[in-house]
């Protein structure tokens, strides 16, 4: 394969990646907000929701991914996942209408878990595999840079036009205008997507192929990529301790206004895109292992900043180097996962990066958080529902944990060539 990628596949990466994390962004984040500004200002209520919607992320990637793999296919899964993608992402607010408020947080954490099936069988199983297949190890560093400025670009449009659209129109327009643009994008990105020359399907069934990896001599053989992806586990499990509730710490405890404080994470965005490509290269020019451990420790001091910052400038500066730490960590570790990815399999490997990404760590992550948002929490009322707003207590907790990601890393010996077989 060519190190060169074709502009037509080039720019449907962009357009689906920029899509998905549009739609990724505001589930991570303003279907939180919404629950506990429109429903009940409950933290633990959030961490149940964003716990159901891993839980059916990680099950629908690893399956999903795996049959993509077993019909060689990977375009009908975009296509099909985008369009309906788009319209459970418009219906979220519906929720609220519900009564008693229970029922309205059942229903929301319904809604959220039926957009989580069909984004993660588009995005987490389809397109995770479809990257893996039109790159080689000479230029994915750059590709997964180019995935992760998209990533960015679409949280950067997120955090910088969300608490104006809500705070002027409300939250129905603003849900209605993120599922417009993820429908734009995403379906548009999944129509222009060629087949990967490589891709063919598989003479066995979904349980065959996925019972395979776990046969004794194909676990010693991918040992260096659930090594790796444990290491990704545990930088998300601390991460998502607060990461649920930034929006609301800033809104709630710093005292900032929704837009300001989406506006605090937009900078710091702005600044990480302008560095991603970069990093990409750097990645493939140096290797993923150093760039990886250097994050994690970089990551853990800038929480710590940011933990004792209170005044907008240093909440500005402190924020802006978690996201940078995060995004090098993002595209050095993401590479490195993709590196190991055995062949006829990366459907199924990108389901078991969900396993470890989201399952393992948006599960006890925000459960974690939210139980030190109401322990150690400030009480307060939101018209009229008793509730915590989060403390610099999740920030704390997040940097210590994460340097425990350096332990599972530090076995691995980082591979010129691809070492995994099927």
């Amino acid at each position: 394969m060519s190190e060169k990628i074709p502009r037509k596949t080039t720019i449907s990466i962009i357009f689906i990646s920029l899509a998905a994390q549009i739609a990724w962004a505001v589930e991570n984040q303003y279907y939180n907000v919404f629950v506990y500004n429109a429903i009940a200002p409950l933290p633990l209520y959030i961490s149940f929701m964003v716990a159901a919607s891993a839980i059916v992320a990680t099950i629908t990637s690893i399956l999903m991914g795996a049959f993509s793999d077993v019909k060689g296919k990977r375009k009908p899964f975009l296509l099909i996942g985008f369009i309906l993608w788009t319209i459970t992402t418009a219906i979220f607010p519906l929720a609220a209408f519900f009564q008693p408020i229970i029922l309205a947080v059942i229903i929301a954490i319904l809604f959220d878990s039926i957009m989580t099936f069909f984004g993660s069988t588009a995005y987490d199983a389809a397109f995770n595999a479809y990257v893996t297949d039109v790159t080689t190890l000479k230029n994915r560093g750059k590709v997964i840079s180019i995935v992760e400025i998209m990533t960015l670009t679409s949280v950067l449009i997120v955090y910088g036009a969300s608490g104006f659209i809500i705070e002027s129109f409300g939250y129905f327009i603003f849900f209605y205008i993120v599922g417009f643009l993820v429908g734009i994008f995403g379906i548009t990105g999944a129509f222009i997507t060629k087949k990967p020359k490589n891709l063919k399907p598989l003479n066995i069934s979904v349980y065959k192929h996925i019972k395979s990896t776990f046969r004794k001599e194909n676990l010693k053989k991918n040992r260096d990529f659930f090594l790796v992806l444990t290491g990704a586990g545990i930088w998300g499990l601390a991460f998502n301790i607060f990461f649920p509730f930034i929006i609301i710490y800033l809104q709630h405890y710093i005292n900032l206004s929704l837009s300001l404080a989406s506006f605090t994470i937009f900078i710091a965005l702005l600044i990480s895109i302008i560095a991603a490509y970069p990093i990409g290269i750097i990645t493939d020019k140096i290797g993923r292992k150093k760039i990886s451990i250097i994050s994690i420790f970089l990551e853990s001091i800038s929480l710590f900043l940011f933990a004792f910052s209170s005044e907008l400038i240093l909440l500005l500066i402190t924020g802006a180097l978690w996201v940078l730490f995060m995004t090098i960590w993002d595209v050095a570790s993401g590479t490195w996962i993709k590196d190991l990815y055995p062949e006829g399999k990366y459907g199924q490997f990108s389901g078991y990066f969900i396993l470890f990404t989201v399952l393992f760590t948006m599960v006890p992550g925000p459960i974690i958080g939210g139980w030190l948002s109401s322990e150690f929490g400030i009480p307060t009322v939101i018209d009229g529902q008793p509730g915590f707003i989060p403390t610099p207590i999740i920030f704390i907790a997040a940097a210590l944990l994460i340097l425990l990601t350096v332990i599972p890393l530090i076995p691995v010996k980082e591979s010129k060539k691809k070492a995994l077989k099927k």
